[in-house]
């Protein structure tokens, strides 16, 4: 991804933040130079992989694949007191984040605001492969079992429980807008906690054509 294109659905994306009345914390809109001379400061942030994530997952094709992602708060496995996640997602319509599970994390995904979020299921084999065994999940609390690949689609205000070893894709329902997605869960470990079915990498390869006008969980330690 192009630094450039980064900045620009940063900027884009906190117009929509609050257009859905969310608020960041004050330190999301801190430019690369507010950073600087904080290290001892910002060592939660840092070590919890707090703040903006832009990801194409390597498809060089943000629209059709990608996510946006703000973490809020997070802990480290085995290291930290705090033993969950919270994060605020945006998805765009027909954006999809590919098929994927987690080895440890359990996770509940909202739809706090915006339009509708498609989940296409599957469950998991030992080695965390797609199998056509129909898939037991709950939404808002309450037990569904559906056809391997069946999809949900939640509205504003619905959620759903996901285990590991439960694979799953999603993106916006074409017409309905932008999605506004809250994600409450475990520690979350983008690094090491993540399984693609068609493997690529969690993080972009950024092309610096322009100075950065935010950074990114992945800028920290090189600004820092």
């Amino acid at each position: 991804m192009k630094r450039s294109e980064i900045n620009h659905i940063i900027t884009e994306t906190i117009g929509f933040f609050r257009e859905m009345n969310f608020w960041l914390p004050k330190w999301a809109f801190w430019a690369p130079p507010a950073w600087r001379g904080k290290h001892e400061l910002v060592q939660e942030i840092v070590q919890c992989g707090l703040g903006w994530d832009i990801t194409d997952f390597g498809s060089g094709n943000f629209e059709k694949i990608g996510l946006i992602n703000f973490n809020l708060r997070n802990g480290v496995m085995n290291k930290t007191r705090k033993t969950y996640c919270e994060k605020i997602i945006v998805v765009n319509e027909n954006q999809v984040t590919p098929l994927h599970t987690h080895f440890i994390k359990f996770e509940d995904i909202i739809v706090r605001g915006g339009g509708n979020l498609v989940i296409e299921l599957y469950q998991g084999d030992e080695h965390f492969k797609p199998t056509d065994l129909p898939v037991t999940v709950k939404v808002d609390g309450l037990p569904r079992t559906m056809k391997a690949g069946e999809k949900v689609v939640l509205t504003p205000g619905e959620s759903i429980f996901l285990e590991p070893g439960m694979l799953h894709l999603f993106y916006g329902e074409p017409g309905k807008g932008r999605v506004l997605v809250g994600e409450v869960s475990a520690v979350n470990d983008d690094s090491t906690d993540n399984y693609f079915v068609v493997d690529g990498p969690r993080f972009p390869t950024i092309e610096e054509d322009a100075e950065p006008e935010y950074l990114l969980v992945n800028d920290y330690r090189r600004y820092l």
